[in-house]
């Protein structure tokens, strides 16, 4: 290779008209070159004509890199190449200096020759180039005899870096039963040598262990199954060794392995299978409705989901009475009890359980049904159990004040095993403290042991113990509640005092009165009355009658029509009232009916005051102080304007020669003539309010007017003053620039026609004849009754008064 490479550069020495005495590397590219060796070229012309007195000439170097092996092994130092230059005639009047990269350290030149020499061994995957530079002075001057140039020393890669998988160990998993092919997953091995150049980092792949069961691709080392149908449940892991090698996989190449472990995933391909078909259970007759009877269990060999079981009963004799559910856990079956067993009835179940496989493979349905079916005996064992009562509780009632040893009711409880044992019955001392009842230990009657009662203890909670004769441990109870019924100790009566009225129109038949009754006695809501008129009122008794309802209520019932309240105003009908107790009670009540007038609608017309008001609830005493208080204020009011009648009079009389002008204006602009708002406009007629030196409250006058003096009753003087008062207000200047009132009306001391009061009339009302009210039809006929009857007595004590 050294060889071919000073071969070219000697060409291309001879094609660029130059000469070399001395061994150079390989050229670099082209346009590289002689874009230097003309910048060199141009530079060394400036300093030979220049005032260095440089000639020009031509430059020896124009390379661009140098080549050194990488791990160089060797005693003596590597050699790298020359440097030489046209101006160096060999008689040593040159030096050759290197700097840069390594320069000293790892490169020297020998300044006389130019060789250029690594002293220690270099890697390329350190670092795969050096950047130098080189120049050649003159020895004696130290002057520069050509510009600076700088080099490549290229480190040339070997086969030294073998192939390394950075990501092994690997772990994958395939699907159990896949075809041929199926990919896997893929291992990279890495080639630290330098990929650019020979096949130093060009990796074959290869398995080394795992086959036949898995392949590899040589170039992309993807891991594919060689196999078809491999079965996890036969094996389930595979190790594969990776092999990498470079120099394309040639003799003398570097390698490097990984190992890739390979997991079968599982897949639905296995149905559940019964490890018996035949399973027999035993289970007590005692046992508890929902409790587990068994367990059975169907093996599948496939994992997790594939795994799951489900079980089902196949319709026949142990459905109705058993259920199956699976166990997450550990996938088994467990039977469940639905229903009570009995030995005695029945002593064993047979029925089938199916197992089948809860998510399936569509791939393997083509394999069959993937379930089985195993065949279940479960024996019912005979359990001595203890009496059963033929009832969960019982409730009795007993009346309070009951007589000592009556029975009030019987509990019965059986043994129902095969043997049949006798039953004793006991109460429960703990529950009966105080011995209140008793009971039968053969007949299970029980009774009272002493009087009851209700409104010390309404209700008594005891405990009845059931024993087999036979086996005495075995025992069974009862609640019993004993309630106290109340004797009825009241009777009935009214559920108010009502009083009603009749119409003097009333018709046969008519129903006047809604009423009820009420009863002390517990409880109210299961009462039941009845209502009824006292036999000897039945025959006596033309007027009115009972009617009941069989609601609890019942109405008054008029028998005959024309009542008349001057003939008789007030009626008390009888009534028969009975309860549904035990015993029963019954009482007595009265009704009052009051006649009154009625429209001819029946609405009421008139009656007297009490039964008028006494239906809103009012008693005669609440009548009379409400009439009393309204008579009162009455007589106050009328006092009140007695007297301001009285000081009205009087102050007009002494102030009525007092006549002056009030001036009354307003301190807003207000809304016009209908303002009544802004003044008291009674003031504008009251001379009350009239007061000397009375001003405008919004303009503060200038001159104070003398008083005026009262005007004559002469009615031509008063209108002099009042045109007077005009013609001085109309040329006032200080009047406000709005609307102002101002009045002069006085009203005298008097009226010529008298008062109209009633309080200072000393004059007898005449006589009146009130006859006309008799023809205002029937709503005015009572009025005229009373004021014709006020007119007799007034003619009839005139009478008197004139016979004596």
């Amino acid at each position: 290779m050294l060889t071919r490479n000073c071969l070219l550069l000697f060409l291309w020495i001879l094609v660029d008209a130059g000469s070399v005495s001395s061994l150079r590397p390989p050229l670099p590219p082209l346009g590289r070159s002689r874009t230097g060796r003309e910048h060199v070229r141009s530079l060394v012309g400036s300093m030979r004509n220049g005032a260095a007195g440089f000639q020009r000439v031509k430059r020896g170097w124009v390379w661009n890199q140098f080549f050194v092996l990488e791990e160089y092994m060797g005693s003596d130092p590597q050699y790298v190449g020359k440097l030489h230059t046209d101006l160096d005639k060999g008689d040593n009047a040159v030096k050759y200096t290197l700097s840069g990269e390594g320069a000293g350290s790892i490169f020297t030149i020998d300044q006389t020759t130019g060789d250029i020499h690594a002293l220690r061994s270099l890697d390329r995957e350190e670092k795969p180039y050096y950047t130098l530079r080189a120049q050649a002075v003159d020895i004696n001057t130290n002057r520069p005899l050509e510009p600076e140039s700088e080099f490549v020393i290229k480190v040339q890669d070997i086969n030294d870096n073998e192939p390394k998988f950075l990501e092994g160990p690997y772990t994958a998993s395939v699907p159990e039963m896949s075809p041929v092919g199926t990919y896997v997953t893929q291992v990279t091995a890495t080639d630290a040598d330098d990929p650019t150049y020979g096949n130093s980092a060009r990796v074959v792949y290869s398995i080394l262990h795992g086959q036949p069961y898995f392949s590899v691709d040589p170039k992309t080392g993807v891991i594919k199954t060689a196999l078809p149908n491999m079965d996890r449940e036969v094996k389930e892991q595979y190790q594969v060794l990776i092999q990498a090698k470079d120099m394309g996989g040639q003799l003398g190449g570097l390698a490097g392995t990984t190992t890739v472990n390979i997991t079968l995933s599982d897949v639905n391909d296995n149905p559940p299978r019964f490890s018996k078909s035949f399973f027999h259970l035993r289970v007590p007759e005692s046992s508890a409705v929902g409790s587990a009877v068994g367990r059975i269990k169907a093996h599948d060999l496939d994992i997790g989901k594939n795994a799951e079981v489900e079980y089902t009963i196949v319709p026949g004799d142990g459905g109705a009475m058993f259920d199956i559910t699976t166990n997450e856990h550990n996938q088994e079956g467990i039977i469940i009890l639905k229903r009570p067993l009995d030995y005695e009835t029945k002593k064993a179940y047979t029925f089938k359980v199916d197992a089948s496989n809860a998510h399936l493979d569509p791939r393997f349905q083509s394999f069959g049904a993937f379930k089985d079916t195993a065949t279940v005996k479960i024996n019912v064992l005979d359990v001595d159990e203890p009496p059963v009562f033929n009832k969960p509780s019982y409730v009795m009632d007993v009346y309070e004040d009951t007589p000592a040893g009556t029975i009030i009711g019987a509990v019965t409880a059986q043994d129902l095993d095969a043997s049949s044992s006798p039953v004793r019955y006991s109460i429960d001392w703990k529950s009966d403290l105080d011995s209140y009842f008793d009971i039968d230990p053969v007949e299970g009657t029980i009774s009272t042991n002493e009087l009851l009662d209700r409104e010390s203890i309404a209700q008594h909670n005891i405990s009845i113990v059931a024993t087999k004769l036979n086996s005495p441990v075995l025992t069974s109870r009862v609640a019993v509640t004993v309630h106290v019924l109340d004797i009825n100790e009241f009777p009935p009566e009214l559920a108010s005092p009502y009083e009603t009225f009749v119409c003097e129109n009333a018709k046969v038949g008519q129903v006047i009165q809604t009423f009820s009754a009420k009863d002390q006695d517990l409880p109210t809501s299961g009462q039941q009355f009845s209502f009824k008129s006292p036999k000897e009122d039945l025959k006596t008794n033309k007027n009115f009658t009972i009617r009941d309802f069989g609601n609890n209520t019942a109405g008054i019932v008029t028998k005959r029509s024309g009542f008349r309240r001057r003939l008789q105003e007030i009626y008390f009908l009888p009534v028969v009232i009975e309860d549904n107790g035990y015993p029963p009670k019954s009482s007595t009540g009265t009704l009052t009916i009051r006649v009154c007038g009625c429209e001819s609608d029946g609405s009421l017309l008139t009656c007297s005051a009490e039964a008028i008001f006494l239906p809103v609830g009012l008693s005669t005493g609440a009548l009379i102080a409400i009439l009393l208080c309204i008579i009162i204020l009455l007589v106050i009011v009328v006092l009140y304007v007695g007297l301001r009648r009285q000081k009205k009079k009087e102050t007009l009389m002494s102030s009525k020669e007092d006549i002056r002008d009030n001036v009354i204006h307003y301190d807003d602009e207000g809304g016009g003539e209908e303002d009544t708002h802004a003044f008291d406009m009674g003031t504008l007629r009251n001379p009350k309010v009239v007061k000397e030196n009375l001003y405008r409250r919004d303009v503060k006058p200038e001159l104070k007017r003398d008083p005026r003096p009262p005007v004559s009753q002469d009615s031509a003087d008063i209108r002099d003053f009042i045109n007077q008062r005009l013609k001085e207000h109309d040329i006032d200047n200080s009047a406000p620039p709005y609307d102002s009132l101002a009045t002069y009306a006085y009203e005298g001391d008097g009226s010529v026609a008298e008062s109209l009061s009633s309080i200072e009339s000393h004059a007898i009302d005449l006589e009146e004849d009130y006859d006309y009210l008799n023809d205002w039809g029937p709503r005015f006929k009572t009025l005229a009754g009373i004021f014709g009857e006020q007119s007799e007595t007034q003619s009839d004590s005139t009478t008197t008064e004139n016979t004596h």
